[in-house]
């Protein structure tokens, strides 16, 4: 399995995601508020805004907190201030992470962040260390249960997607970040609904992961980015093949 989707599987897998949901509606009344703040607050005419508003409603958060997370953001109302950076490190079994915050302390965010990876035997690296290992692209997650992959593709290249790529249990939707928006509604247009849809980080090449010692380091390292209430969101590039998942589980 190809290395941005893994850690989304290992979550889900976990039951991470639905025994956490006050933890993902904080991140994404980050993201509202932060996208609101840079192109306004009217989700047409605000690419970014609209997909994180359609990850909310994904996610069925009420429609109360998404018009407040818009007018703070927009300045309506009082809101926090956050900055977006991007940490980058190596992990356990070298290899490359990034960890994708929205603060409002900078000092206390990547103080955390250094702990984490020292203590998963890592180390944060200074800006660029491992960014280019990446490719900023869209990506929407299509379980194959509800389609295959003929009809998958012919929606999504007609939609302006770039590939589609089949895993174990679910369709890989490609597309460029510019592309990604188009897609994503004309997906959801023909009736579909994802596992998930966002622009992401994607490795070029992951690296495979066989020493179970360093496999649980790993895990252990991305279960304490993904617990902090600073962190958005995670990309790395290994590959852990499901069987020594199984054991760690």
């Amino acid at each position: 399995m190809s290395g941005h989707s893994k850690w989304s599987t290992i979550k889900r897998k976990k039951g991470a995601i639905d025994a956490k949901r006050g933890q993902i509606f904080t991140r994404l009344i980050k993201e509202i508020t932060v996208a609101a703040r840079a192109g306004g607050g009217d989700p047409e005419g605000n690419p970014r805004l609209r997909t994180a508003v359609a990850a909310a409603k994904t996610e069925n958060m009420p429609k109360d907190n998404i018009a407040r997370a818009i007018k703070k953001g927009t300045g309506e109302i009082a809101g926090e201030i956050y900055d977006e950076i991007m940490y980058e490190g190596y992990g356990p079994g070298g290899v490359a992470v990034l960890v994708e915050c929205m603060t409002d302390n900078r000092n206390r965010t990547v103080a955390d962040v250094r702990h984490f990876f020292a203590k998963s035997n890592g180390n944060l690296g200074e800006s660029g260390c491992v960014s280019w290992m990446f490719e900023k692209k869209g990506l929407i997650l299509v379980d194959k249960k509800i389609t295959n992959e003929e009809k998958l593709m012919d929606m999504a290249l007609e939609a302006g997607a770039d590939d589609v790529v089949e895993e174990e249990t679910e369709f890989q939707v490609h597309t460029s970040p510019e592309e990604f928006e188009n897609v994503r509604a004309a997906l959801e247009a023909g009736g579909l609904t994802f596992v998930d849809a966002s622009v992401s980080m994607i490795p070029k090449t992951t690296v495979q992961v066989t020493d179970e010692k360093i496999a649980k380091s790993l895990v252990k390292l991305m279960e304490n980015l993904e617990d902090h209430e600073d962190v958005q969101n995670i990309f790395s590039n290994f590959d852990i093949d499901d069987s020594l998942m199984e054991q760690l589980s």
